[in-house]
């Protein structure tokens, strides 16, 4: 390594299996070893970089670009497929904080435990545990066991640690935002402050404003390799506009399957209706005896269907019509003002017709219906499938399709039977 220098990244590589359905006991990997299958993903690919003693560098990307990893490799957590990876001195990293407390163990116990995975002696720890405490400020909580601890205590305890350690180089990795903000200002100024005392930082973060603040330099990392690397003020700048270009990638790769989602749903509406559309259907709703838009009905119950059409070209002899089919598929209704015998009328302009059924007498279920608008001898000029939905719930328990009328007679015994029983006892239960 140069003089000068305390950390030195050569040409390092890193990998990672991800298996796709990996047993997690040994019975399992026994029996099923087939099913190890697995990619490599390359997360590093052969970044160098140097930092100087008292140098505070950012490392900046997107999620998933190999920041963490890259911190990792310097903390030997983890170690490189290949490359070099040298430091020199001692290194405290606040990566995961809290990383080594125990629960049930009070604060002040787990500040021995947790300096310790740090390289501290008792001796040393003894030392700094009144800088420890005061730094913390939860002196009147530290004998308690950390359990009951805020998760902002928790962070606070563990920063506390790792930042009077009195490291050579200090690693960390989104961990800026700790507590309130008060207590976020503190850690600012101590990372201020260690690093005027010739501390190498080496940060990772998504808050730029803090890494041009405390950072000499940035290296932003782009799918594992070093894409640009120099003063803050000129890489950020150049990063924001790759991820401002990113997102507008993504935007528009959203709107496009929104768009194509629309495309299937309107022509899935399409290959449910069909005619020449001299006139359209605009709007559909059914409606109570009162006039309010309604779709669920009781066995017997009255309604209305009620259509808007749009003429755009004079449909003569013009037939409305109706049918009403059970989810299934089976028709259970149908009718049109042919069938009715209404008088002939031509369609010259917009307007709205009604259909009004009197005691619908299906079973429950959901019903669909369709609408019509013909000319002629039955020409479509607006067929308008499952345009609605009808659903009927009845407190009988009929079987088929519809309640008809009806009325039971035993010969050679007196028993008088009512009209619609069925109704009647609807009607009682209601």
């Amino acid at each position: 390594m140069e003089q000068g220098y305390v950390i030195e990244v050569k040409d390092v590589t890193k990998k990672f299996k991800v298996y796709y359905d990996k047993g997690s006991q040994l019975k399992e990997r026994l029996l099923f070893r087939s099913r190890n299958r697995y990619e490599e993903r390359w997360v590093l690919n052969g970044i160098s970089f140097k930092v100087k003693q008292g140098e505070a560098i950012g490392l900046v990307g997107h999620n998933g670009c190999g920041k963490s990893t890259t911190l990792k490799l310097l903390t030997k957590i983890i170690y490189p497929d290949s490359g070099t990876i040298e430091m020199k001195g001692r290194v405290s990293s606040l990566l995961e904080l809290g990383a080594g407390f125990h629960p049930d163990m009070s604060g002040r116990e787990n500040i021995y435990t947790n300096a310790s995975i740090f390289g501290l002696t008792k001796k040393e720890i003894d030392e700094r545990m009144e800088d420890i405490i005061a730094f913390s400020e939860l002196e009147e909580f530290l004998d308690n066991p950390v359990r009951t601890y805020s998760s902002g205590m928790y962070m606070r305890l563990a920063f506390s640690v790792a930042i009077n350690v009195d490291a050579d180089i200090l690693l960390i990795d989104e961990i800026l935002a700790v507590g309130d903000a008060n207590f976020q200002a503190k850690c600012f100024d101590k990372l201020m402050e260690i690093k005027k005392q010739g501390t190498t930082i080496v940060i990772v973060s998504h808050a730029l404003n803090q890494i041009e603040q405390i950072c000499d330099r940035s290296i932003w990392i782009q799918d594992g390799k070093i894409l640009a690397e120099g003063s803050p003020r000129d890489v950020h700048p150049q990063y924001l506009e790759f991820m401002g270009a990113l997102r507008q990638e993504v935007a528009d790769k959203e709107k496009g399957r929104q768009e194509a989602k629309e495309k299937v749903q309107e022509s899935e509406k399409e290959r449910k209706r069909w005619g020449n559309r001299f006139a359209e259907i605009t709007e559909v709703t059914l409606k109570n005896e009162s006039g309010e838009p309604q779709s669920v009905f009781s066995t017997g119950e009255s309604f209305w269907i009620e259509l808007k059409y749009t003429v755009h070209q004079t449909v003569e002899d013009a037939v409305f019509g109706f049918g009403i089919f059970r989810n299934d598929g089976v028709q259970c209704y149908g009718t049109n003002t042919r069938i009715d015998q209404t008088p002939e009328f031509d369609l010259t302009e917009s307007g709205s017709a009604r259909y009004h059924l009197e005691h619908i007498n299906f079973l429950p279920g959901k019903y669909l219906i369709d609408v019509t608008i013909e000319l002629g001898d039955g020409i479509p000029v607006d067929y308008y499938r499952e345009v609605a939905t009808l659903e009927v719930y009845s407190v009988v328990r009929d079987a088929g399709v519809a309640r008809i009328p009806h009325q039971w007679e035993f010969l050679g015994n007196t028993w008088e039977g009512k009209e619609d029983s069925g109704n009647d006892r609807d009607n009682a239960a209601n």
